[in-house]
């Protein structure tokens, strides 16, 4: 199988919505002798672009892109063991997380999947998330974008607070900072030093790469 047909059978894969299909595509791109980093940027990612544009363009609904998520995320389990330690798949890397008090991830975990086809490297801090772990994460992986999300009113106040906690962490200036969900909005984000209010997944896609 040549590198072009392997390519576009991960990239499809991915628009099938077909875990199992993405997987073996990746096995045998790495039978095959491909880099693995071109496996992921120029077959997996190609295909999450296509699901994402379907999505903004509500040609998709939700379940799908979810099930397209967990295609593409079969791949990568396949491809990113074999990255050799000193190649580094991206040089961007963004924090995405459910702020404390709210366990609703459903948005964060879109959010995590496009940007990751838009060739983020995302570290997924879950949901529940105490201010303290952003910071930590974010200086950890010295990342320029943190995504925060939370579906409830009562837990804006912890988004609030994470904000606050990154502005005084140094690091400010070096880190893109977006909100989303539901009862947010741009008065919101303004008001708690935040940069950018979302308002989908695509959106903020565009925002953060428009910025980093």
């Amino acid at each position: 199988m040549d590198e072009k047909s392997i390519l576009k059978e991960l990239a499809d894969a991915v628009v099938a919505c077909d875990p199992p299909r993405a997987k073996k595509a990746a096995e045998t791109a790495l039978s095959e002798g491909m880099d693995p980093v071109r496996a992921i940027n120029e077959g997996l990612v190609v295909g999450m672009g296509v699901i994402g544009d379907n999505y903004a363009e509500r040609k998709m609904y939700l379940p799908q892109v979810l099930v397209a998520a967990h295609s593409m995320y079969e791949g990568l389990d396949v491809l990113i063991p074999a990255i050799p330690k000193d190649e580094s798949l991206t040089s961007k890397n963004a924090v995405c997380g459910v702020v404390q008090g709210d366990v609703h991830d459903i948005g964060k975990n879109i959010v995590k999947t496009m940007l990751t086809a838009a060739g983020f490297l995302v570290h997924d801090a879950g949901k529940d998330v105490p201010p303290e772990e952003f910071k930590k994460m974010m200086l950890e992986d010295g990342s320029q974008v943190v995504c925060l999300s939370t579906l409830m009113t009562p837990t804006m106040d912890n988004m609030a607070a994470t904000v606050k906690l990154i502005a005084n962490s140094g690091y400010r200036d070096k880190v893109i900072v977006t909100i989303g969900g539901p009862p947010t909005t741009d008065a919101f984000a303004e008001e708690i030093g935040a940069d950018h209010r979302d308002e989908n997944a695509q959106q903020c896609v565009s925002y953060v790469n428009s910025k980093v």
